[in-house]
């Protein structure tokens, strides 16, 4: 398949490589829809470990997680501490953040809670910065640059995103055999959806996971 990851490029390759059973899909973003649900299936198989810091105020022990943030990692938070437990003003372990949802009224936000509050002999061995590792979700974007997916990835995300509308075509009870071809090989394949996104979802998984190794 041809073309950039912008979303405009895939959302065309998608629809395409689904032929004549793309006509089920005739919302606005139903290709969008699809491709974002493929996209977020990368974030196993292909894990974005970013790093960030936050402003850690005494007393305050929680804090605002990144938007894209799918699992915490790891935080460096006390890591460079030349203190050693003996010494006077020793605070203890540094604090660590474990990632939590709260419902704000609008949907359930991502927070970052400290184990434990911290203090001023924490700020004051440890510094007010806290820097940590995250893994981050995998989106595609109207910008080409700004899709995380790797271009080598592209057919994998477009074959996610075929076995996604297979599943939905299942969803609304689609019984009636209809010839589909999956894109990749254009083989014509007569069977129904079920059993089409079984046979798209073997195939990614044994892909993605040999372009892995």
């Amino acid at each position: 398949m041809a073309g950039t990851m912008s979303i405009a490029d895939l959302q065309e390759d998608l629809r395409f490589s689904l032929r004549d059973s793309a006509e089920v899909f005739d919302e606005e973003d139903a290709f969008a829809r699809l491709l974002r649900t493929a996209a977020l299936a990368f974030n196993d198989e292909r894990p974005r470990t970013l790093f960030a810091e936050v402003s850690i105020l005494m007393g305050v022990d929680t804090y605002p997680a990144p938007a894209n943030m799918y699992r915490y990692k790891a935080g460096m938070w006390g890591r460079n501490c030349r203190l050693q437990t003996w010494d006077p003003g020793w605070p203890g372990a540094a604090p660590d953040f474990v990632a939590v949802e709260e419902d704000s009224g609008n949907g359930p936000v991502k927070l970052l809670r400290l184990d434990a509050i911290p203090t001023y002999l924490h700020l004051q061995a440890f510094g007010s910065t806290f820097g940590f590792y995250y893994l981050a979700s995998h989106h595609i974007d109207e910008q080409a640059s700004k899709t995380t997916i790797s271009p080598g990835d592209r057919d994998l995300l477009i074959l996610r995103a075929q076995a996604e509308a297979m599943r939905e075509m299942v969803m609304r009870n689609i019984k009636k055999p209809v010839q589909q071809r999956d894109g990749l090989n254009s083989a014509p394949k007569n069977m129904t959806p079920s059993a089409f996104y079984d046979k798209l979802m073997e195939e990614w998984t044994r892909r993605v996971r040999r372009l892995a190794a």
